[in-house]
This record gives structure tokens, C-alpha cells and sequence, in this order.
């Protein structure tokens, strides 16, 4: 198997939440001698993901100090949900969207998902359809999870729905599209929205 994706695959990483259930703001924690941001992003790009975009939000100055003085310019990209405190993921997305790079499709990964491995988005990537009319969902013990990988002819679609429930409404209205690929990768459902999940994979990490 190649160790990195061929050319043609973006990325969205989200980062612009309040981290209210942490009680800590989650980019900045630490995690690998790193941040779990510089984590999250470390991934798509050792993955060969082509200029992935960071959404910013909340404390969005500090964040875009560290992405740029880890990355410098042209290796990522930065977006700003400005209503982050007031709208949902998919108002993130759609920021993310406005600064994604052309590609033939793009991962989607909340910031808080440090840990998926390179191997899953190589088996994402070579399980998408020709073209660019389908989304590529990892299945981990029968569900699904993250990073999807979506064709950009959904691009305008999301950009434009209007339905219930955000992203997840409009995942129900895209069924005959979706591909499962299942993927032994704990790191696909491994997020940090509490204090517990948090040192779940402290310990996890350590052993």
C-alpha cells in the first residue's frame, strides 16, 4: 500500500467551538509533545491531504498564531466561522468550503480527532469511486464515523441545504451516494469533548 494519498484529496478540519464540555479549550491541549490541533492536522498532511483548511472560531487569534508559525504559508490553510458562538458544525463547514482548495474530494474531521491514522485515509482514498459523485464513510464495529470523504460535487449541495438536523439531515438525503469502508482504527471514533475522553487517551497513548 503507498504511504500517501495521490494527488487530488482536500481537507476540512473544524475547529471553531467553545470546548464548553471540556472545561478546557481543546486545541490547545496537550497531547504527543504537541497540541491536539497540531495532532489533527499532522495527520491529513503525513496522509498527503493537499492544503487542508482549518475553521477557526473562538480564540481564533491563538490559533491562527500556532498554525502559522508551525506550518508558515501555503501548507494550510485558515477559514473563519465569525458566528461561532451563535451557529452549528455546518456553519463551519460551509466557511471551511469557501476556502478549500479545488480537489476531486476532501475529508472532513472535527479538530478534537487527533488520532486517526494515515492507513485510514489511504483506504478512503482508494475505495471512492472514479470521479467525483460519492462519499466514502469509514464503518468502525458497524458504525459510522470519522473522516468522511466527500466528493466536491457536494459542495454546492451543503452549501445550499436548508433542511433539519445540519450535516446529518443532509447525509439522509444523500444515501444512494454513501460507501461504507470498514476500518479497524479506534482513532475514527476517538473524540475529546470531556475531561474523561481526554485522559482516556492520555492512557491510551501510554501504554
Amino acid at each position: 500500500m503507498e504511504n500517501r494519498l495521490p494527488a487530488g484529496f482536500g481537507g476540512l478540519i473544524l475547529a471553531a467551538g467553545l470546548s464548553s464540555r471540556m472545561g478546557q479549550f481543546k486545541p490547545l491541549l496537550p497531547l504527543r509533545g504537541r497540541t491536539v490541533l497540531e495532532n489533527t492536522v499532522d495527520s491529513m498532511l503525513d496522509a498527503g491531504v493537499e492544503e487542508p483548511v482549518v475553521v477557526l472560531g473562538y480564540r481564533a487569534a491563538e490559533l491562527e498564531v500556532l498554525v502559522k508559525s508551525r506550518y508558515g504559508n501555503g501548507r494550510v490553510r485558515l477559514a473563519y466561522n465569525r458566528r461561532y458562538a451563535e451557529t452549528d458544525m455546518l456553519a463551519s463547514i460551509r466557511e471551511g468550503l469557501a476556502a478549500l482548495p479545488s480537489c476531486r474530494a476532501f475529508f472532513l474531521l472535527p479538530g478534537d480527532m487527533p488520532l486517526v491514522t494515515g492507513k485510514t485515509f489511504r483506504l478512503l482514498g482508494q475505495a471512492m469511486p472514479e470521479g467525483n459523485g460519492s462519499i466514502v464513510f469509514p464503518l468502525v464495529n458497524g458504525r459510522r464515523a470519522h473522516p468522511p470523504l466527500i466528493g466536491s460535487a457536494f459542495i454546492g449541495p451543503i452549501c445550499r441545504y436548508g433542511g433539519t438536523d445540519g450535516l446529518r439531515g443532509f447525509w439522509r438525503t444523500q444515501q444512494e451516494h454513501i460507501l461504507d469502508v470498514p476500518a479497524e482504527d479506534p482513532g475514527c471514533c476517538q473524540d475529546l469533548d470531556t475531561p474523561q475522553q481526554y485522559q482516556s487517551c492520555l492512557a491510551r497513548l501510554s501504554k
